[in-house]
């Protein structure tokens, strides 16, 4: 394994991409690894700059507008662990197939279990499961707080484990 790859933490901006996001930055940390947060788009899950705005903005508006929203999703949590170094990626493309990708120069992949998929997700599969089945490394998928039974959490800063 490449001791320089990153933990790759995908994030849509949901509750769930937020308890992935400090799991993954705490995973980084403790390993030593850069952390890249991504958040994969399309057309029709981009952020709109401008309500009521008819025509359709270059893709460049789309990517900058996803870049401007992940910015202010991450700020909190990427304050509590000033010291790990972070890219934010906005690839253009499906979510699970753009974290796949990812997954070929990734330490592990960090994900939700759940996400902004709604019923399309129903229809189509969930991220997280597309990303457990087809990523070419190891892959975290991480219950919100509110998903865990009480007394269930694994103590994961005193388990850890680790294929070299």
């Amino acid at each position: 394994m490449d001791t320089d790859a990153p933990v790759v933490i995908g994030n849509d901006g949901s509750d769930f991409a937020e308890e992935a996001l400090r799991r993954g930055l705490w995973l980084a940390r403790n390993v030593g690894a850069p952390a890249h947060v991504l958040r994969a788009w399309t057309i029709s899950t981009a952020p709109v700059r401008k309500p009521g705005n008819r025509v359709r903005p270059p893709a460049e508006d789309f990517e900058a507008a996803v870049r401007e929203r992940l910015e202010a999703d991450v700020a909190g949590p990427l304050a509590d662990y000033p010291d790990v170094p972070v890219t934010l990626l906005t690839p253009h493309g499906a979510a699970g197939r753009e974290l796949v990708k990812a997954s070929e120069k990734a330490r592990v992949i960090v994900v939700g279990t759940r996400g902004l998929g709604g019923f399309q997700g129903l229809l189509m599969g969930s991220v997280s499961d597309q990303v457990v089945e087809h990523a070419l490394c190891d892959v975290l998928v991480v219950r919100s707080k509110g998903e865990q039974s009480p007394g269930r959490r694994l103590p994961l800063d005193r388990v850890l484990g680790t294929d070299g």
